[in-house]
C-alpha cells in the first residue's frame, strides 16, 4: 500500500493491516462501532466508486490515512454496489463484545462476497453461478455452483474455445482458475467475457479447487451444496451462446429482459425453483426420446384433468423458494420467518400428493414417490416456533409458550414484574395523591416515576432522584428497583434463551437439508410440467409426433410461439414446413421485412418446444430428435475481441461446419453479405454443397444471392422456397407465406420506400438496379470472375431521363400515364 509509511502505527491499525494482508485484491470493510471503514488505497478507491466522503485519520500527522466509513445497517447496500460492479468485498466484524475485550478488540474476516457468490441479492428466478476450470493435459474440465441453491455440476471440454461457450451460456460473473492461463486467455475471459478471476491452486480436481475457493471466501457452513453431478454436454440439445442469443430464448437482445423471449412465454409456473428450472429446460432441451415422451405424457395428463390441474396450481402458490431456505438455513442465515415458509410450504405437499394420485397416471408414479412430507421437520417447527414471530432473532417472540420450560418461567416472572409494576403505580399514586404518577422505562434509564414539574412538591423523602428533565423529574424507590432487577434479568435471559433456542432448532434442521433438496427438485418438475400443460392449453398447441427412424420434418400451419403470443389478437400467419426424405436443404429467398428470418428461427422454437417435452404451436407435427441447433441470424460483431461482423459471421458458419452432424439443424440468415458480391456469393455457394455433400443436416439457407436458386438443378436434396408477395400498382404487400420455387426478385428498393428513403434517391437506386440486372451474367456456374461494372454506365442523366427510364409503362393504367406525363413536362 502506497500510503503506509514508517510512522507509528496504532495497535488498531496494525490489527487492520494484518487483516487486509491476507485480502489484497478485496475491498476490506473493517468494522468499528456503528461503521464500516476502509482505510488506505480502499477508502480512496470506493470513496470515487460510491460517492463517499473521504477523510483521514490522523489528520495532524505528516501522511494521514485516507478514511472512508458506511454505517453497519446499511452495509450491505454499498456491498451489493461493489460486488455487481465486478469487485471482491471482505467482511470484518468484532469477533467479541467491546465490553469485554482486554486492550483492542478482536476484528476478523466472517465472508469474502465475490460476484460469483453473493446470494443475498438475487431475483428469485436467477442462478448465480461461480464457474471453476481446470486444465489436465490438452483437455479442460469445468465445474459450476450456484451457492444460493447448492447446484453443483462438472464436466469435461475439448478446447478453451468450449470452455469459454459453456461459461457464457451459463451467464457466469466469475471464474475460479486452478492453472497457470496465457496472457491470451486471461485477455479473452476478462475482456470479451467481463470476468472477475480468482485462482486456487489447491485441490485434486476441478471440484476440490472450487470448494476450497468456496469454504475458503464464505467461513462457514456449506451443508446444503450438493455432491458434484457430471454431464456430457451431448447430452442435450447443443446450442452455442451465439445461437441463443440470436434466438431469445430467457433473454431479448433489447434489453436483456424475459418479455419476447420462449421463456416469457412459457414461464406460468408457480414457485421460484420451477421458474428456475423452466429456464434450465428451455437452454438445455433433451435428446433422449424417451424422457421427452414422458413429459409430453404428463404434459397431456395435466392437459386432461383441467379440474386437478387447478387445485395443483393453487397448492403450488403456497409453496416459497425450499432450495434458498434450504442454503440459508446451511448458512446460519434463516430467521424466524424463514422457517415458518418452511413449515408452510411442507403443509401442502399433502394437498400436491393427492391431486398427482387423483390424476391416475403411472407416469405420475416416480414423481410422487418424491413428494417427502418430512413430518419430523414440520413438527419441530410448529412445536418450537410462535406463528408471529418475525425477521428479528435478538429481541424474543420466537419461541412458541410450551416449548421450553426455562423460557415459559422467565415469561412468567415479566408477566408477574408487569403486574408488580402496575400494582406499585397504583399504590404509590393513591399513597402520595400525585394523580399524574406514572411507571415508565427506557434502556438509559431503567424503570422510573415520572413527575411533571407541577407536582413536584407531592414527592415523598423516599423517593430517590434519578434525572431532571425541562418538564419533568425521574424518580425510584427500594420497591421499584426490586422490581426492576427481577424484570431484566428476565427479559435478559429470557432473549438469550430463546436465540439459543433459535439456534439448536436452526441445527437440526440442517440434517433435514437434503430431503429438503430432493422435495423442491420435484415440485419444480411438478411446476414445469403444468407451466407447459397451462401455456399449450391457452394457445391451443399440439402434442407433436418424435422418432429416431426417420429424418422428415412434417409441420403443418406451424407460427411462432413468441411473436404470436405478442401478437395478441393480430392473426398470425402460420406456415408449413416440409423437409422430406431428399430433402435436406431448403433455400429461402424473397424480400427482406418478408417473414424470413422469422420462419427460420420458427422452426428453431418448434424444435426446442418439442424437445423439453412441450406441446407446439401447430396443427400437427413430425419431426425427428436433433441432436443440435447451429445459427447464423442477424448482424453482429465482436468489436472487442478484434473481430468484424464477417469475421463472427464466418466463425459461426466454421462452428456449424466443424460440429454438425446429419441429426443436427443449420439456421444461414443471408450467409456472406458482409464481404465483396463475388466473395460472399462464392462463399454461400460453397457453404451449401458442403452441408448438401458431407453434413447432410437439415439446414434452412435464407439468401439475398437469386443466382443461387439454380442450385436446386446440381443438388439433389435442395429444394428452393420464397415469402410470397403481392404486387399491385408498382407497390408491394408482404404475405408472410412460404411458397415453393425462387423469389422473381428482391423488393429492397420496396423496403427502402418502406423506411422513408427520399423519392429521388429511391428513383436513381431503381435506374442503377436495372442497368446492372441488364449486365449481370449468371454467377453460379459461370466460372466468370470479373467484378460487375458498377460504374461504367453514364451517371450524369438527365432527371427526365432518370424519370423515364424508372416508369413500368405496361403496368399503368390510363390516368396514371396522364399524371407521369404531367410531371415529366414539370421537369422539362
Amino acid at each position: 500500500m502506497d500510503f503506509i509509511t514508517q510512522e507509528k502505527i496504532s495497535p488498531g491499525m496494525q490489527q487492520y493491516l494484518d487483516v487486509k494482508k491476507d485480502y489484497p485484491d478485496a475491498f476490506l470493510l473493517f468494522r468499528m462501532g456503528d461503521f464500516y471503514e476502509l482505510f488506505y488505497e480502499d477508502a480512496v478507491n470506493a470513496a470515487q466508486i460510491l460517492e463517499l466522503t473521504l477523510t483521514s485519520r490522523n489528520k495532524n500527522a505528516d501522511n494521514p490515512i485516507p478514511m472512508a466509513g458506511v454505517p453497519h445497517k446499511s452495509v450491505m447496500e454499498y456491498v451489493e454496489k461493489l460486488v455487481n460492479l465486478g469487485y471482491k468485498v471482505a467482511i470484518a466484524d468484532q469477533l467479541e463484545n467491546p465490553k469485554d475485550a482486554i486492550g483492542v478488540v478482536k476484528r476478523g474476516v466472517t465472508q469474502v462476497i465475490t460476484p460469483g457468490t453473493t446470494v443475498d441479492t438475487l431475483s428469485s428466478s436467477d442462478n448465480n453461478f461461480l464457474v471453476g476450470i481446470d486444465k489436465v493435459a490438452d483437455n479442460f474440465t469445468l465445474a459450476y455452483l450456484d451457492l444460493a441453491t447448492g447446484e453443483f455440476k462438472r464436466t469435461e471440454l475439448v478446447n478453451f474455445a468450449a470452455v469459454c461457450g459453456e461459461i457464457a451460456s451459463l451467464r457466469a460473473r466469475e471464474v475460479v482458475v486452478g492453472f497457470n492461463l496465457s496472457d491470451e486467455q486471461r485477455e479473452v475471459l476478462t475482456k470479451q467475457h467481463n470476468l472477475l478471476i480468482s485462482e486456487e491452486f489447491t485441490g485434486e480436481d476441478v471440484c476440490e479447487k472450487l470448494m476450497n475457493y468456496v469454504s475458503r471466501t464464505q467461513l462457514r457452513d456449506l451443508t446444503h451444496i450438493q455432491e458434484a453431478v457430471h454431464y456430457e454436454i451431448a447430452d442435450f440439445l447443443q446450442m452455442d451462446y451465439a445461437t441463443k442469443t440470436a434466438l431469445e430464448l430467457t433473454i431479448n437482445k433489447r434489453d436483456g429482459k424475459k418479455f419476447g423471449t420462449l421463456y416469457g412465454l412459457l414461464d406460468a409456473t408457480k414457485t421460484a425453483m420451477g421458474t428456475r428450472m423452466l429456464k434450465s429446460w428451455i437452454e438445455h432441451p433433451l435428446i433422449d426420446l424417451a424422457r421427452i415422451q414422458k413429459r409430453q405424457g404428463i404434459v397431456t395428463a395435466l392437459i386432461e384433468n383441467f379440474f386437478e390441474r387447478a387445485d395443483l396450481i393453487e397448492a403450488l402458490k403456497g409453496v416459497y423458494d425450499l432450495e434458498r431456505l434450504a442454503s440459508r438455513v446451511s448458512f446460519g442465515k434463516a430467521v424466524p420467518i424463514d422457517l415458518l415458509q418452511l413449515s408452510n410450504s411442507l403443509s401442502n405437499v399433502p394437498a400436491i400428493r393427492n391431486v398427482m394420485k387423483v390424476m391416475g397416471s403411472e407416469l405420475l408414479l416416480d414423481i410422487i414417490s418424491n413428494l417427502d412430507e418430512i413430518p419430523e421437520l414440520s413438527n419441530l417447527i410448529n412445536a418450537a416456533i410462535d406463528e408471529n414471530a418475525q425477521r428479528s432473532i435478538t429481541e424474543g417472540g420466537i419461541i412458541k409458550k410450551g416449548y421450553n420450560a426455562q423460557l415459559d418461567k422467565y415469561r412468567e416472572a415479566l408477566t408477574e414484574g408487569n403486574t408488580w409494576r402496575l400494582e406499585l403505580e397504583a399504590k404509590e399514586k393513591e399513597k402520595t395523591g400525585i394523580s399524574g404518577l406514572k411507571i415508565e422505562y427506557n434502556r438509559q434509564d431503567g424503570f422510573y416515576f415520572h413527575v411533571t414539574n407541577s407536582q413536584l412538591d407531592r414527592v415523598p423523602s423516599y423517593f430517590i432522584y434519578k434525572k431532571a428533565l425541562k418538564s419533568a423529574t425521574r424518580y425510584t424507590t427500594p420497591d421499584l428497583e426490586a422490581i426492576e432487577i427481577t424484570v431484566l434479568e428476565a427479559q435478559e435471559k429470557s432473549s438469550n434463551l430463546e436465540y439459543t433456542l433459535f439456534q439448536k432448532v436452526r441445527e437440526q434442521i440442517i440434517k433435514y437439508i437434503n430431503r429438503l433438496q430432493v422435495l423442491a427438485a420435484t415440485v419444480a418438475e411438478i411446476d414445469c410440467l403444468q407451466s407447459l400443460a397451462t401455456v399449450a392449453e391457452k394457445y391451443n398447441y399440439t402434442c407433436p409426433l418424435l422418432n429416431e427412424t426417420s429424418h422428415e420434418v412434417k409441420i403443418d400451419k406451424g407460427r411462432h410461439a413468441v411473436i404470436e403470443a405478442v401478437m395478441g389478437d393480430q392473426e398470425y400467419v402460420a406456415n408449413d414446413i416440409h423437409l422430406f426424405d431428399g430433402t435436406n436443404i431448403q433455400l429461402i429467398t424473397g424480400p427482406n421485412m418478408s417473414g424470413k428470418s422469422t420462419y427460420m428461427r420458427q422452426f428453431a422454437l418448434l424444435v426446442i418446444l418439442a424437445q423439453i417435452g412441450s406441446y407446439l404451436p401447430a396443427e400437427a407435427a413430425e419431426m425427428p430428435v436433433f441432436d443440435a441447433i447451429f445459427t447464423r441470424i442477424g448482424a453482429s460483431d465482436n468489436l472487442i475481441g478484434g473481430e468484424s461482423t464477417f469475421m463472427v459471421e464466418m466463425s459461426e458458419a466454421n462452428q456449424a461446419i466443424q460440429h454438425a452432424t446429419a441429426n443436427s439443424l443449420i439456421l444461414f440468415d443471408e450467409l456472406g453479405r458482409g464481404t465483396a458480391t463475388y466473395d460472399g456469393m462464392a462463399l454461400a455457394q460453397a457453404i451449401i454443397e458442403y452441408i448438401h455433400d458431407h453434413i447432410h443436416a437439415k439446414t434452412l439457407f435464407a439468401t439475398h444471392y437469386h443466382e443461387l436458386t439454380s442450385l436446386d438443378k446440381t443438388l439433389k436434396d435442395l429444394t428452393n422456397v420464397h415469402v410470397s408477395t403481392l404486387e399491385q400498382n408498382g407497390e408491394v404487400v408482404f404475405l408472410h407465406k412460404i411458397s415453393d420455387g425462387p423469389a422473381d426478385k428482391s423488393y429492397g428498393i420496396h423496403v427502402a420506400k418502406i423506411a422513408g428513403l427520399p423519392n429521388d434517391l429511391l428513383t436513381r437506386a431503381d435506374v442503377i438496379l436495372q442497368k446492372l440486372e441488364n449486365q449481370s451474367p449468371n454467377l453460379v456456374n459461370s466460372g466468370n470472375s470479373e467484378q460487375m461494372e458498377l460504374f461504367t454506365f453514364d451517371s450524369k442523366e438527365s432527371e427526365v431521363e432518370i424519370a423515364l427510364e424508372a416508369l413500368d409503362i405496361m403496368n399503368m393504367t390510363p390516368i396514371e400515364a396522364m399524371n407521369q406525363l404531367v410531371k415529366l413536362k414539370e421537369l422539362l
